[in-house]
């Protein structure tokens, strides 16, 4: 059964390390907020992942069929949400020579409840895993089996959040606020791009 544990644990990994707005939103929070808001952003995603993994893992089909068939209304509530961070994004980036000076501690609760609310909102997360899980024979296990595969996935996820908001958070201390400016406005950009196409694939009939 530990092989289980290993698997999911380089799924979530794998998963959470697939770039997409999520990524950008993060790295903005720890440039501009530091390396505990990035983390509370990222444990955010972990637990989305590991909500949607322990669907697919048990095989809880209504559950997952009532969330793909409600995936263009989930993708037009994620996409209009990703378009209020992006402008808000653009709109709070700072015009002086500091970075943010927002404390590390402020608002880690949002964050957190920010980032979970964008990953269930996201059917292609669930497809992800029912799919990677059923390829490889690993959902409906049941039982000590399938709760190892969540708790990996779990870790995973933590484990690749972790790793990059500590690098972000290094990168931080040695890069000149304009550049970190800079960065930021391209987050908010890339934020507000992928909120559009969520939104343009959900109204286009999403596939």
């Amino acid at each position: 059964m530990a092989s289980n544990l290993l698997r999911g644990l380089v799924l979530g990994f794998a998963i959470a390390a697939l770039p997409g707005p999520i990524f950008f939103l993060c790295l903005r929070r720890t440039l501009t907020r530091g390396w505990s808001s990035g983390i509370a952003a990222g444990l955010g995603v972990a637990t989305g992942d590991g909500i949607y993994a322990a669907l697919a893992a048990f095989g809880v089909a209504a559950v997952t069929g009532a969330l793909v068939a409600q995936r263009r209304g989930l993708a037009l509530l994620g996409g209009g949400a990703l378009l209020v961070l992006g402008l808000r994004s653009l709109l709070a980036a700072p015009a002086k020579s500091e970075p943010d000076p927002v404390p590390a501690n402020t608002g880690l609760g949002a964050g957190y409840l920010s980032t979970l609310g964008l990953t269930l909102t996201n059917p292609a997360t669930i497809v992800a895993f029912a799919g990677v899980f059923a390829g490889f024979g690993l959902g409906r296990t049941g039982g000590p089996g399938a709760i190892l595969l969540v708790a990996g996935v779990l870790l995973g996820s933590t484990l690749w959040w972790v790793v990059l908001a500590s690098l972000v958070a290094s990168l931080r201390r040695r890069i000149t606020p304009a550049v970190v400016r800079g960065i930021g406005l391209l987050s908010g950009l890339a934020i507000l791009a992928f909120g559009l196409l969520a939104i343009a694939s959900a109204v286009s009939g999403y596939r």
